[in-house]
């Protein structure tokens, strides 16, 4: 429980503050309040005989016993109203010093105390934990608080649910107002349903760790969402057996990646060989003519200048190594496309922070380079792009398998001509004439948002991830099928970001890529991606079959339609 102690006009208030600062001799003494106020009053407007009569004599030997205590009691007095109304000043220089472990935001400043002091018994992690460990104070039993920071824990959980309500209490500012993550997250789901007026039944609160977010995964948390994670497999990949995870709502997903799987193993398995391996940051800088935009670019671009930008760029990151910058102008305007290796991260913020090195470095020869935005979409990052396309973003994979005769028949339900002839007329000329960007496939993307949700990855970096351009071709004969996808963009780590929470470790583990490679940095999250493309390759493989048998219908109303009654549901809600 937390304790909070304000100073007030009451004894007890009074009396509490003495103790707390260790007066409680001066206390014992001062706890007669009617007495204190007659014999002051008393000795205020009752002078000694002696000086009545002579002003100049204060001898402290002829004083009766009667004057005596007054003048102690006057003392006493003093001591007593400077410490009333001293307490709370003197506390707020204290504290004063220490306001950034509280984290103080605004005027809504409060100071919380965990019973028994110290950080350990934080709820709470991350940096606001960690800076509130290095300076709050941990010997006091209670702490005193302004008044204007009464309104947050003043009360219970309902007081503080009516001040974010209202607006006095920001939402975004409960983790560290309050130190507990849970009941931040409690808080903000009972406001935010009377701010509405709507119910958030059914979105779960109860059973997630909100500490692990804080700080690196989602902000302002209400609860979390569930999806369902199944398996597809053994994917038979390079020689091993994977299974893979796959978080989705679609039905058949599963059981048409699986049927995939099913028939790449019953053909001995896939292989697949990693392109290339590199994240990329483009900023955008402008010059005062295309000229010196031009002269920069060749600068850059110079064979003889990389070792020094390298050296400039390395410094960021022990696994952030420069491997090439590539140029483009738009009239004065250039963009830098930097390249480089990420380890087991998928390496966003680590290429970011190297290409800020060296720009600071290159604005010394160039003072008139104007930085408009460290990434100019030339990157290009969640977006369909003919730059990764072409050049490859993250890790660039082709997967390949040869599919028997025997099992096109008996477990695709297909044959190899029909299958060829579908992709070339779906798969390649039909996305050409959609005008596709990297689009040509059946559904790459449902397996890579599959994957992505269960391991922990940016869904959002599906986008240019699922470019994959699917080839069907009959080989041996015209007997057997040969089937590859190639991937120029899967941007993937095994480390950082949503990588770390507990279901997506799991998911990780179960595929033997957790957490960073120690022996070969950046090898569990090559692995991962050629995992990724070999799931594709089972993907497409079994959706082409059933859409060349004409299944797709029939498999789609038998697995991806609820048997429940959703109207009633709905009413029920």
């Amino acid at each position: 429980m937390h304790e909070v102690f304000r100073p007030s006009a009451e004894s007890d208030d009074a009396y509490d503050a003495f103790k707390g600062i260790g007066c409680a001799p001066i206390t014992s003494l001062l706890n007669k309040w009617s007495v204190f106020r007659i014999i002051f009053l008393r000795s205020l407007l009752s002078p000694p005989p002696l000086a009545r009569k002579n002003p100049q004599l204060h001898p402290l030997h002829i004083l009766t016993v009667p004057e005596i205590a007054g003048i102690l009691c006057l003392a006493a007095s003093v001591i007593y109203l400077l410490g009333f109304f001293g307490v709370g000043i003197v506390q707020s220089f204290i504290s004063r010093g220490s306001q950034d472990s509280w984290d103080v935001e605004e005027d809504n400043n409060v100071m919380i105390k965990k019973n028994g002091g110290g950080c350990a018994a934080e709820p709470c992690s991350g940096a606001a934990a960690s800076l509130a460990c290095t300076i709050a104070p941990v010997s006091m039993e209670k702490v005193v608080t302004p008044r204007i920071q009464e309104t947050l824990l003043s009360g219970d959980d309902e007081e503080i649910i009516e001040g974010v309500v209202s607006g006095t209490i920001p939402s975004y500012s409960l983790e560290s107002k309050l130190g507990d993550c849970k009941r931040a997250a409690t808080v903000r789901r009972e406001a935010l349903q009377r701010i509405t007026g709507r119910s958030v039944e059914g979105l779960p609160l109860e059973g997630f760790d909100y500490e692990s977010i804080l700080g690196q995964c989602c902000e302002m948390p209400v609860g979390y969402v569930q999806i369902p994670v199944g398996i597809a497999g053994p994917l038979l990949l390079d020689g091993k057996n994977y299974s893979v995870p796959m978080a989705t709502t679609e039905g058949c997903l599963v059981a048409s990646t699986n049927r995939g799987c099913k028939a790449i193993y019953a053909s001995g398995g896939a292989s697949s060989v990693l392109l290339r391996d590199g994240m990329t940051r483009a900023p955008v800088v402008r010059f005062g003519t295309a000229k010196r935009a031009a002269e920069l670019k060749f600068f850059v671009e110079d064979p003889a200048n990389f070792d020094t930008l390298s050296v400039v760029f390395n410094r960021s990151s022990r696994f952030g190594k420069l491997q090439n910058i590539k140029c483009a102008i738009a009239g004065k305007n250039l963009y830098m496309r930097f390249s480089c290796s990420t380890g087991d991260a998928m390496g966003m913020n680590m290429v970011s922070k190297g290409v800020q090195n060296v720009l600071d470095y290159l604005q010394t020869d160039f003072p008139d380079m104007e930085i408009i935005g460290i990434s100019g979409n030339f990157c290009s990052d969640k977006k369909p792009a003919a730059v990764n396309w072409i050049e490859g973003r993250g890790k660039s994979v082709v997967c390949e398998a040869i599919v028997k005769e025997e099992v096109v028949q008996n477990v695709l339900k297909t044959n190899v001509a029909t299958l060829v002839e579908l992709n070339m007329l779906k798969n390649l000329t039909g996305s050409a004439m959609a005008g596709a960007l990297g689009g040509f496939n059946a559904h790459a993307s449902n397996i890579v948002t599959a994957v992505y949700l269960a391991t922990g990855q940016d869904p959002a970096q599906s986008v240019e991830s699922s470019q994959c351009i699917t080839m069907m071709e009959a080989v041996n004969g015209g007997k057997d099928l040969h089937i590859s996808v190639t991937m120029p963009s899967i941007e993937v780590g095994t480390v950082g970001g949503g990588t770390q929470l507990a279901s997506q470790s799991a998911c990780l583990n179960l595929l033997g890529v957790k957490g960073a490679s120690k022996d070969s940095p950046g090898s569990n999250s090559r692995l991962l991606a050629t995992i990724i493309a070999g799931s594709v390759l089972a993907g497409e493989l079994s959706l082409m079959s059933a859409i060349a048998a004409g299944q797709l219908v029939k498999s789609h109303m038998k697995y991806n339609r609820s048997s429940k009654d959703v109207s009633k549901i709905a009413s029920q809600n």
